[in-house]
């Protein structure tokens, strides 16, 4: 049977923000901002989603490698097309990670593993969508 999710989003009320979430009591919510003035835009909650779906992914799969992660960020660059609708033609994730035991194959694996197999919210962007990354293991 399908894992089908339901979310809501209302209009604030005044120009282009919006707030959502699930449709689940005590569940909290975010808010986007089509302006990008008081919270993140649409375009950018999208980087952000690939970023938190991937690192998600991640963590997972390096505790699994028996390393004890002490840092994760991920640096996003989506390029954009000029023409309408304006949509990422490209996407880039920088991953910034250190953790005891971390080598960069480990580092370099879960990641490859993330965006070719297991992230959902990258395997449903366009498929001629160029998606690339790097990995920076510190110490």
């Amino acid at each position: 049977m399908p894992d089908t999710r339901t979310v809501r989003l209302q209009w604030a009320g005044e120009g282009l923000q919006f707030v959502g979430g699930v449709a689940q009591p005590g569940v909290p919510t975010l808010t986007i901002d089509g302006n990008g003035k008081i919270a993140p835009g649409p375009m950018v909650t999208l980087l952000l989603a690939c970023a938190a779906c991937s690192s998600a992914d991640v963590v997972e799969m390096l505790e699994k490698m028996r390393v004890k992660l002490r840092s994760l960020s991920v640096e996003v660059v989506g390029v954009r097309r000029d023409e309408l609708p304006r949509r990422y033609v490209s996407i880039h994730l920088r991953y910034l990670v250190t953790g005891e035991g971390l080598e960069q194959h480990h580092a370099e694996r879960a990641v490859s593993l993330s965006l070719e197999k297991y992230c959902s919210v990258v395997a449903s962007l366009a498929s001629d969508m160029a998606i690339t990354h790097e990995v920076v293991v510190g110490k």
